[in-house]
């Protein structure tokens, strides 16, 4: 079960431990590379939130798979989440750490959803409009594909979003032909 508060909180003491070591930028890489891990393999997921699997054999599996590829505090940090039984939580305290990297930075993260994918004009002309609009000095850019919007795009910015697509105004259309009091006195 998803557990935003503990989730951050562990987020929080991670951060704040790799900021005194002097080592945010490589925890902070372990952490994409985990989540990589994660979303592409949901067998890894799964073994973390089993509660069947003992901890000894959940730490030898992760020992396995994350041996040369993360740090040392990487490392202890997620045998410190194995041990206290807080590993099923591993994905959602990713999630935390990287919103508290991007917000410790002053990264703003937007999404930009588009019916077909968009060249690398169009990318850096949106990034470029998001900051002077917005006044924000570091963009980074997520997008995705969805073809359900026949066009245009949707542009979502921290709790603002643009709707700016074809399926939009199709479905606004389809709302004022539905409140048309005409259509509705000739019946």
């Amino acid at each position: 079960m998803p557990n935003p508060r503990l989730a951050s909180r562990y987020a929080k003491s991670l951060i704040d431990l790799a900021i005194e070591r002097g080592q945010l930028e490589n925890v902070f890489a372990d952490m994409q590379w985990l989540k990589a891990v994660c979303k592409s393999n949901r067998d890894f997921v799964n073994l973390l939130r089993s509660p069947v699997i003992k901890a000894d054999t959940k730490k030898k599996i992760v020992d396995a798979v994350t041996t040369g590829q993360i740090g040392e505090l990487t490392t202890a940090f997620t045998t410190l989440l194995i041990t206290k039984g807080r590993e099923s939580n591993l994905p959602e305290i990713i999630t935390a750490f990287i919103d508290a990297y991007n917000e410790h930075k002053n990264i703003h993260t937007i999404q930009l959803t588009t019916a077909h994918p968009v060249s690398d004009a169009m990318r850096t002309a949106i990034v470029e409009q998001v900051k002077k609009s917005a006044g924000f000095q570091h963009v980074e850019l997520e997008e995705k594909v969805d073809a359900d919007l026949i066009g245009g795009f949707v542009l979502q910015v921290g709790d603002k979003l643009v709707d700016a697509s074809v399926a939009y105004d199709l479905r606004a259309i389809a709302k004022q032909f539905k409140n048309n009091d005409f259509i509705y006195k000739l019946r």
